[in-house]
């Protein structure tokens, strides 16, 4: 999965003797069943770089394979939460807004 390899070099740029001691990234399964991605963008190039929340499908709970997709920024941090085939569409959406704009930040700089 080319995402896992994107985000784990994401974070490795972050990591920086300080940040990964309070900030960082948590996936986590959900009992729905689906999946819970939150990735802090605190103390990064990212922190006050809006992202258009994003919603797909309907999350239902009387049929848990119907498809759902969720992306917004809550608290400084992205949060993707999706039904269980959605993890790796999760991370595309952050990492191509965080690739775009990061970009962004460092044509300004």
């Amino acid at each position: 999965m080319k995402e896992l390899s994107e985000l784990q070099d994401w974070y490795a740029t972050h990591c920086n003797g300080e940040w990964e001691h309070q900030y960082g990234v948590v996936i986590e399964s959900l009992d729905n069943p689906g999946w819970w991605v939150k990735i802090d963008l605190q103390k990064t190039e990212l922190e006050n770089v809006v992202f258009s929340a994003m919603s797909e499908g309907d999350k239902d709970e009387l049929n848990p394979k119907a498809p759902w997709l969720r992306c917004a920024i809550k608290g400084g941090r992205f949060e993707g939460a999706g039904d269980s085939a959605r993890l790796q569409q999760i991370l595309r959406v952050f990492l191509d807004w965080a690739r775009d704009n990061s970009a962004r930040h460092s044509a300004n700089l």
